[in-house]
């Protein structure tokens, strides 16, 4: 009897993983406010320069009739006058005593607070990019630690950190310890993320964990949601900012009902342990624990070890990996170049904030519809929606804010859907032996394209139709990649590097999609498998 056949027979989707996803759910909503809270914690105002060192900042007044949000680094709010020079040439005369800001909108912001505009405004995207570092950097550190020290531990330990570190951003002095303690939050969002995946995971039956990650994304769209209202109620940065990660505190009730992973605790030999945890599952899942368990069985197979270089030694293998590579780093670049560009699409901020969260929701459950129709169609569609609705917003005027918001809206859904897909693709793409692998490596592309995100966004302030041009080609571009890759519904998923080169003469299964349900742990997760880049 191997560990899953040990799990179904006590429960494998029971009383006991359903409290267990709720307490996975919940952190799911704080990350969803640390992730998106950028755009409003560092929105820029309007604003021009300051008439006398006496003017008081963010006086209305400087700012006639209503303003609009939506910001542009005009050159007249960069200079306060031109002085005329010999040969009747003139020069343009910086900000001398700083900038006026509109508080219309926001009372305070990052931006606001320390200057970031005209010569500073490329900070501002610095901050972000240093922060999806942070996610980066925070896989592979709290990947390792989650396998050395079990996932209950660095659980525990990314929240205390996340909460703490994410109280003391909202005291920063100044921009470069805000930027620094950023980094340190977004490591720790990593952390959160990965155990929170694994632990659900490795306490769920293989049949239902692709239900399981999608109820997680849904707790992820929560937070989206409600952190437009949030931000509604608080317009001040450090009070949103303390806001947002105060909660984290309430959780400290995890030390006592959050379980280890019994397949963590036989891996490590610590057998007993998980037997006591495996009954007591049992038990609340109304069932009985075989009393002539053999403890050793348990343990199964152990993974091969592979490199990042055995995906590149055979033809088939390494067009389909570079393919799903680039796929995985585009996904996320329009992602979240979409979602941290959203201040630039309507006049009321919050209202298409909350609109971009909620469309997650039907995104997700749409990619549950048509997986079963097709793998290879489903991301070649949903990347040339979000492709193509970018590029429709080039043909809008700057000013039908409705019509711009409305296209966003429409790629945001089909990106949304697209990045659903991409992990079931990816799983069910490389074989068994270069699965983790392969998935750990296409992670590290698609933090690679967060950390792109808000610098081509930052290309607005020079060119507004660039980040438009780029979010809307590279995923038309990935689209028509993805039609090079196989199809994988009803297929016997590859064992063997050899099973996956001969592809195309394995003869169709019909009982593929039991068996690819092992191998999908999570067909919706926006984040949810980004635990395996740490095996890469």
């Amino acid at each position: 009897m191997n560990f899953d056949q040990i799990l179904s027979a006590i429960g494998g989707f029971g009383k006991y993983q359903k409290i267990l996803y709720v307490w996975i759910c919940l952190p799911q909503i704080i990350l969803a406010f640390h992730m998106m809270v950028s755009i409003f914690t560092g929105a820029t105002p309007p604003y021009q320069c300051r008439e006398s060192p006496g003017t008081v900042a963010g006086n209305r007044s400087s700012f006639p009739g209503k303003l609009n949000p939506n910001y542009s680094l005009s050159d007249s709010s960069c200079f306060s006058s031109d002085v005329l020079l010999q040969g009747n040439l003139s020069e343009r005369v910086p900000c001398a005593h700083g900038w006026v800001y509109s508080t219309e909108t926001f009372h305070r912001t990052t931006v606001t607070e320390w200057d970031l505009v005209c010569d500073k405004a490329e900070l501002n995207s610095f901050g972000l990019s240093i922060y999806m570092f942070g996610l980066l950097v925070g896989s592979v550190v709290f990947g390792a630690m989650a396998d050395r020290y079990g996932r209950r531990f660095v659980l525990l330990l990314s929240i205390a950190l996340q909460t703490v570190f994410g109280v003391a951003v909202a005291f920063a002095p100044n921009f470069t310890v805000y930027v620094i303690l950023r980094f340190i939050v977004g490591s720790t969002i990593s952390g959160v993320i990965i155990n929170a995946f694994v632990l659900g995971t490795e306490w769920t039956c293989t049949k239902k964990r692709m239900l399981a990650g999608i109820i997680t994304d849904y707790a992820f769209g929560l937070g989206y949601i409600l952190l437009a209202g949030i931000a509604y109620l608080i317009r001040d940065w450090r009070k949103l900012q303390l806001a947002i990660s105060t909660p984290g505190f309430l959780l400290i009730f995890y030390i006592w009902v959050l379980p280890h992973s019994a397949r963590w605790l036989l891996a490590k030999d610590r057998q007993e342990e998980a037997i006591v945890l495996l009954r007591k599952a049992a038990l609340v899942n109304g069932r009985v624990l075989p009393p002539s368990l053999q403890v050793e069985k348990l343990l199964g197979n152990e993974n091969q070890s592979s490199s990042p270089l055995d995906l590149m030694r055979t033809p088939q293998m390494r067009k389909r990996a570079i393919i799903l590579f680039y796929l995985w780093f585009v996904t996320v670049l329009v992602y979240y170049g979409l979602s941290l560009g959203v201040s630039r699409l309507g006049k009321n901020l919050y209202l298409t904030q909350f609109v971009f969260g909620l469309i997650e929701i039907p995104a997700r459950t749409l990619v549950l519809l048509v997986l079963p129709l097709s793998r290879r169609l489903s991301q070649c569609v949903f990347l040339a929606l979000g492709g193509v609705a970018c590029l429709l917003m080039l043909a809008v005027p700057a000013d039908h804010f409705k019509v711009l918001a409305g296209l966003a809206i429409v790629g945001k859904f089909g990106i949304t859907a697209s990045f659903a897909v991409i992990y079931v693709y990816t799983a069910e793409l490389f074989p068994t032996v270069l699965r983790q692998t392969g998935i750990g490596v296409s992670c590290m592309f698609a933090r690679l394209g967060g950390m792109l995100a808000p610098i081509i966004n930052m290309l607005h302030n020079h060119s507004p139709a660039m980040p438009l041009i780029i979010f809307g080609s590279s995923p038309l571009l990935g689209a028509a990649l993805a039609l090079l890759l196989p199809e994988t519904v009803d297929r016997p998923l590859p064992d063997t590097v050899e099973d996956a080169e001969n592809w195309g003469t394995r003869p169709p299964n019909k009982d593929h999609s039991e068996m690819s349900e092992g191998i999908t742990q999570t067909a919706g997760s926006t984040e949810g498998q980004e635990h395996l880049a740490s095996e890469a």
